[in-house]
This record gives structure tokens, sequence and C-alpha cells, in this order.
């Protein structure tokens, strides 16, 4: 009988110890080590950082329940914007992890300033030059620093690591809640482990056919319809606002201050803002209705030279926040680790920077806000393809996927492309709901959540919640 070659990854025993001095003595946080290459298991090893709170009921325990906000993870058991209900907190051990290459587990850098770090790059015919040899320098300077090892930062290694982590906690499968980002994870760990899969929640969702240019490509065309609902909303509040009585005026105001923050940049009491800064602001402000129109007045206000003090703030997620544990992180970390994901999870970026060219300059009369921004050149057109081609998910795997119908991150065009995918799965979607992330901002929605990770009941049909007040 041939012998696993991931049996020496699966056998680990680890040296749980307390995560930190600030945290409770019972959260507990462990290096694991899995292969770099997982085509080859005797090769190099790389850290995986995972964090545990036990299930508080040794009699009730269902099992594991892994975490993952898109990002650093290491800290999610113990955040306080994750408050599961009691029930859920007896059933299972909280289990928080940070992926591959970020954060805690083996961190990759790129050496990457600031400048190089902004990928926020509307498209202009005379910087459109300059924008391709940042595209280029960041990617020259990630291989320079990690070489080979970002071939294989890729979500189905990732996926890969989760189930060392099942194995090594012992578990026959694991459940999973992950958002954003973490969304996809999950989705490529049913595909790719669907025997493995518990009760798996998908808390705005990402569409797997979208990965990853059409990811910001959604984000483009999902904000113009947020414009159109926030300038009639606007429209109605005149009075308050003074940025127009009919939609169409409210939009005119709008492009005004653009075109005038073009020609003069206008400072609100944050900095100076060019048209192109607002517009890369407000794609997530646009929304949240409320929050929208206090910007854009205040914005009007410092344009007549009417002082007037920052008060609005840019889109917050309300849920995952960094590891409390994060020490010697390289500072370009996310951005390196994010294009690492963004660029080798799959193979169909351009590689011909004319052909981000045309699409900006057709995506920008499309989605006037934001379409030149998200289809200009980003450094996967110069990177190196990742060790595999990408994962299509398409499975009858059970799962739950909540979501706002006002979500600036992961439309909701594209949580429905994720229920396609799952063709098993339950959709619990927040009509009304703005904002990225569900969890924790609506009871109804909540309640299914509950339901589905302490019995295994997914609802009976897709559900529609309303948004709670203030939501």
């Amino acid at each position: 009988m041939a012998t696993d070659p991931l049996r020496q990854y699966a056998q680990q025993k680890p040296r749980w110890q307390r995560c930190d001095a600030e945290s409770p003595a019972t959260f507990q946080c462990a290096t694991l080590k899995v292969p770099l290459d997982y085509s080859d298991p005797g090769g190099k090893k790389i850290g995986i950082a995972v964090s545990r709170l036990k299930a508080s009921s040794a009699k009730e325990r269902r099992g594991v329940l892994l975490l993952n906000p898109g990002g650093s993870g290491l800290n999610m058991p113990v955040i306080p914007e994750l408050t599961f209900p009691e029930e859920v907190k007896r059933q299972y051990d909280l289990i928080g992890f940070d992926p591959r290459g970020v954060g805690q587990s083996s961190p990759v850098s790129c050496g990457l300033t600031d400048e190089e770090k902004n990928d926020e790059r509307p498209y202009k015919a005379e910087t459109f030059a300059k924008d391709v040899e940042w595209a280029r320098t960041v990617a020259d300077r990630c291989r320079a620093k990690e070489g080979d090892t970002l071939r294989h930062l890729t979500t189905r290694n990732t996926a890969r690591d989760m189930d060392v982590i099942r194995a090594v906690l012992g578990e026959r499968k694991i459940s999973y809640l992950g958002f954003s980002y973490g969304t996809y994870l999950g989705a490529v760990y049913t595909q790719l482990f669907p025997q493995r899969t518990d009760r798996f929640v998908l808390d705005s969702a990402t569409d797997p056919a979208g990965i990853w240019r059409g990811m910001f490509q959604e984000m483009a065309e999902g904000v113009e319809p947020a414009i159109t609902r926030w300038s009639e909303w606007t429209s109605q509040r005149s009075t308050t606002y003074n940025l127009g009585n009919t939609p169409a005026e409210v939009r005119a105001t709008l492009w005004k201050l653009i075109a005038q923050a073009d020609r003069t940049p206008i400072d609100s009491g944050g900095g100076p803002l060019t048209g192109d800064d607002i517009r890369a602001e407000l794609r997530a402000e646009f929304f949240r209705v409320q929050t929208a129109a206090e910007r854009v007045a205040e914005l009007k206000k410092a344009a007549e030279d009417e002082k007037s003090a920052l008060s609005g703030t840019p889109e917050r997620s309300p849920g995952p926040v960094p590891s409390a544990f994060a020490r010697d992180i390289p500072s370009d970390n996310d951005a390196a680790s994010a294009w690492a994901v963004l660029c080798a999870d799959t193979r169909t970026w351009p590689r011909d920077p004319e052909q981000y060219r045309r699409d900006a300059i057709r995506d920008k009369a499309r989605y006037p806000l934001y379409g030149d921004f998200a289809s200009n050149i980003k450094p996967c057109a110069f990177w190196k393809q990742g060790s595999e081609p990408p994962t299509t998910v398409n499975n009858k795997v059970d799962a739950l996927i909540l979501q706002n119908e006002w979500d600036p991150q992961t439309p909701l065009a594209g949580a429905q492309g994720m229920h396609r995918a799952l063709q098993s799965s339950r959709m619990v979607t927040v009509a009304g709901g703005e904002g990225h992330i569900v969890y924790g901002s609506n009871s109804c929605a909540d309640k299914s959540l509950t339901v589905y990770l302490t019995t295994g009941r997914l609802p009976a049909k897709d559900l529609t919640c309303r948004a709670s007040a203030g939501q």
C-alpha cells in the first residue's frame, strides 16, 4: 500500500500556547508546517499560524469551525465584531488562521514603497506608460524578493492548508465561515474536498467565475445602480443636502465637483483631493446613501470655500480585523500577498498592455465612476504564472450564502454567481442592506446562520430579509 505523502503533515502535534497576554488564556496559538508545493511534499516547508478557542461544552461539541475574513484571520475567534450566540460556541472549537504568505504564516514581502502599494490608478492616455511601468516594477520586485514562492501562493494551496489543519485537529470534516475573499477560499475547499465539508457559510460572496479581473470590473459595474439609487434618495432630501431637486440635478452636481477637482483639488479637511481621488473614494461610499450624501455635500461646501470639517469616513468592513498578534510583518505584506493570490490564481490576465488600455477606455464609457480604475493595467500582466490552472467551482455541496443588496466590495451579482456555482446552496439576501459583511448587522440573516450551524438545516428556499433599522 502506497504511503500518503502528506502523512507527515497530518500527524503533526501542535504546540499550543497562549496567543497573547491581552487575550483570554483559553485562546491558544500554534504554527503548523505545510509543503510550499503540494506536488513536492518532501520539499520546502512553510509555517501556517493557527489559533483555537475550544467549544464551551464538551458534551455538545460538534467539531471545528474555521474562520477567515479574506486575509489575516488568526485573531478571528476573539474579535469583538464576531459575537457568536452561546449555542454556536458550545458546539464548535473556533479556529482562526493566517493564509499562507499572510501575517504570521510565512509572510511575503516585495519591498514596495507606499507609492508602489497604491493600486487606485485611473486610466489617462498621458499617464498610461507610467502605469505600465508601475505594474512591471511591482511584478519584478516581487519576483526578485520572493522568487518561486509566489507561484504557490494560491487559493487552491490555502484550501489544501485548511485540510492539513483539519487532519492535525483530528477532524473528519470541517465547518467554515468565510467573509469576502474568504468566500472564494471556502468554495474552492468544497470543490477540492467535498467529502470533508460539513456546514459552510459564505458571507458577502465573490463570483468564482470572475476570478480575479472580473471582480474588479464587477465592482465598477455595481456602483452605477448604487449611484442611481443614491441620486434618487438625495434628491428627495434637497433641503437637507442642497445637491439638487431631481436625480439628474444631483448627478450633475457630482460630476461638476469631480471636474472642478480635476482642475483645482478640493480640500475638505483631510488633504487636497483631485477628481480621480474623489471617484476612487466615493465608489464604496455610494452604497450607503446617507454617508455619500453627507460626503458629497461636504465636498461641495469645501469647493465653494466654506470651510467644513471632515465628518464622513471611507467604507470600513464591520467584520474581521487584523490579528492582534502581528509582529515583524513587512509593511507591504497586505499588498504583496494580495497580488500573489490575484495573479497566481488564474491564467486569464491579459499579457498585452494594449488590451488593458482598450478595456479601460471602454469601461470608462460604460461605468463612468470607476470603470477605468477597474480595467487599467495591474501587476498580473507581468506576473509569472501560478503553479496550476484556476479552480472551476461547480458542485452540489450544501452551503449558506449571506449577501447585502448594496455591497460595494462584493456586489450582489457576484454572490448570485456563487449561488449558481454551489448548486445546493441557499442564499439569504438582505433587501436594502448596505455595506460589506452581513453577519452581526441583520437579525434575520443571523438567525439563518445560527440555525444552520447548530442544526444543519438550510432554509427550505432562498430567503429575502429586510435591512435592519440603521443598517
